[in-house]
């Protein structure tokens, strides 16, 4: 009865890489892209047509209207009345691309003054209306 203790030179590390996987994952690999390629190149030879691009129009011109404290319309600065106002829209609302309405109303105007403006637009049919306010001051 004996019993052995210690270590045999048998215990050593096996610093040879195992290709095998590789080999057979790069071997499937090669027949996948064999049999793809060929579906790739082989089309029907067409003379596809030409395209010439154009710029187009990407900012839209924008009204702007103002409104003062009585209540009195501007439209680009000139004076307008309701009626104009409302005219005018119609006109505006057909172009292509639509403008923007960006409506300016002084801080002492009642808002029934700017809601009819805001109206107006919705009866013209204008889809996009903004207001233009003052940014407050730095550090504020």
């Amino acid at each position: 009865m004996g019993m052995k203790v210690g270590q045999d030179g048998d215990d050593e590390i096996i610093a040879a890489i195992n290709t095998t996987p590789l080999v057979d994952v790069m071997l499937v690999l090669l027949i996948i892209f064999l049999i793809t390629i060929p579906v790739v190149t082989h089309t029907v030879p067409v003379q596809l047509p030409t395209q010439t691009v154009s710029p187009l129009q990407t900012k839209p011109d924008s009204v702007e209207i103002a409104v003062n404290k009585d209540g009195d319309l501007f439209w680009n600065e000139k004076q307008v009345d309701a009626p104009t106002l409302l005219a005018r829209l119609e006109a505006a609302s057909v172009k292509l691309p639509q403008p923007e309405v960006r409506v300016r109303g002084d801080q002492a105007t009642r808002y029934e003054f700017i809601g009819r403006v805001v109206t107006a637009c919705e009866r013209a049919g204008i889809s996009k209306v903004s207001f233009i306010t003052q940014p407050p001051a730095r550090g504020g």
